[in-house]
């Protein structure tokens, strides 16, 4: 009976053992491939046990053997790759710092760590496996982009934490650290939509409308139209990119939803669904005019992370807020309507983000939250039927008005049934 208790305690660890064995499995199967690599599936896979065994004898004995065998794995590493003479051949330094994490993840799942060891163990294998393809990643990335990542990051941790989180102002409607942290968002979102942009280059004509839509569907409506102008064959290029990033629009205003209030999302998804869907039939609808190939130019879109721009966007989101907190007050919902129909003229986000705050804060219904971004985007897809008729061709303005039109009026009967 004893022995039978004993022997359980000790196959009690077992588990930890075969998830370690698993994590050196996949990462070493990935460098088995890798004719350059001087450790393989085998050596991965024992390296990675070696952490979980070391871990454990560390609780049993002292915590300096747990250190000492990640300073001998990566002496072990550094000889093998020491040993090759050839000057044209691999360093192995991806592989000697995937060993090492290997390790670690070894130890970690020992300490209770496995699901997030295993989590990393694919994230790294991923990284190994797409190394030509991050390659390419880096090559299309100009200065200007790496500059707009630089940026995103001073916006979020350099500046965001500095502001106070408190209300001021008239109402108190004004509070600086929320403030700045739709601007993080708003910028966020439209950065994603900015790099893509870049990466893609000028082969997806469609794809251009998504990723526009996201950075500025107003700026990329513009871009096009002018363009349809200068080139009549460009037109129906010019239709398919606009209509998707009319369509993009109502997907990042879901996305903004979702970081700033996801408890409106179920009242806010069918409103939206339904201006999408009705958007998306008349665009298939027409497709077979739009699915022509032209060669595209990408929209001259700044960058959305630049510290003026930001600051900009927080300029007018903090008057939104304030003019709209004030017109309310005298006003009631029906004042909040009118900053929406004025505000979505150019941008739907100050007003969205507006007003999913007075909702969090108990100031609006759903029901009124919903129906000022429904009137901003209905009030953005009237500013870009002006841009199409007025800017555009004749016959870009005849193909995109079903379009705009059948989005706006989707999301108006969708406002009724809430």
């Amino acid at each position: 009976m004893h022995t039978e208790f004993t022997l359980n305690g000790e196959l009690a660890a077992l588990p930890h053992f075969l998830t370690s064995l698993a994590i050196g499995l996949l990462i070493g199967l990935e460098r088995e491939r890798n004719p350059g690599s001087r450790a393989g599936l085998r050596t991965f896979a024992l390296v990675a046990m070696f952490g979980t065994l070391a871990a454990m004898l560390s609780e049993k004995a002292t915590p300096w053997l747990l250190l000492g065998g990640l300073f001998i794995v990566g002496l072990m590493m550094v000889a093998a790759y020491s040993r090759v003479k050839d000057d044209n051949a691999d360093p192995g330094t991806t592989t000697i710092a995937a060993i090492l994490v290997c390790y670690c993840l070894g130890a970690s799942v020992w300490y209770d760590n496995g699901t997030l060891a295993i989590m990393l163990a694919i994230i790294t294998t991923v990284l190994l496996y797409f190394k030509t393809e991050l390659h390419g990643i880096t090559e299309k990335l100009s200065r200007r982009d790496l500059i707009s990542m630089l940026q995103f990051g001073v916006l979020t941790f350099i500046i965001l934490p500095i502001l106070p989180d408190k209300n001021m102002g008239p109402y108190e409607a004004l509070n600086p650290y929320q403030i700045w942290l739709m601007v993080v968002l708003i910028s966020g979102v439209s950065l994603i939509g900015y790099v893509a942009l870049q990466l893609i280059g000028q082969r997806h004509g469609a794809v251009l409308g998504l990723f526009g839509g996201l950075v500025s569907s107003t700026a990329t409506t513009l871009v096009y139209a002018r363009r349809s102008m200068e080139n009549e064959s460009f037109t129906n290029l010019a239709v398919t990119v606009i209509l998707i990033a009319n369509l993009t629009v109502l997907l990042r205003l879901a996305i903004l939803a979702a970081a700033a209030s996801p408890v409106i999302l179920p009242q806010l998804l069918p409103v939206l669904g339904c201006g999408f869907l009705a958007g998306t039939v008349v665009m298939i609808f027409g497709w077979r005019k739009l699915s022509q190939q032209y060669e595209v130019t990408l929209p001259e879109i700044k960058n959305p992370a630049e510290i003026r721009a930001a600051a900009a966007f927080g300029l007018i989101y903090g008057s939104v807020l304030l003019f709209s907190a004030w017109l309310s007050d005298i006003a009631g919902s029906s004042g909040l309507y009118a900053v929406a129909l004025v505000s979505g003229l150019t941008d739907t986000a100050a007003i969205t983000l507006s007003s999913l705050h007075f909702y969090q804060h108990g100031k609006l219904e759903a029901a009124q939250a919903i129906t000022a971004i429904s009137l901003a985007f209905i009030s953005n897809v009237s500013f870009k039927l002006g841009l199409t008729f007025f800017i555009g061709s004749r016959l870009l303005a005849r193909q995109c008005v079903f379009g705009l039109l059948a989005t706006a009026a989707g999301l108006g009967l969708g406002l009724l049934f809430i």
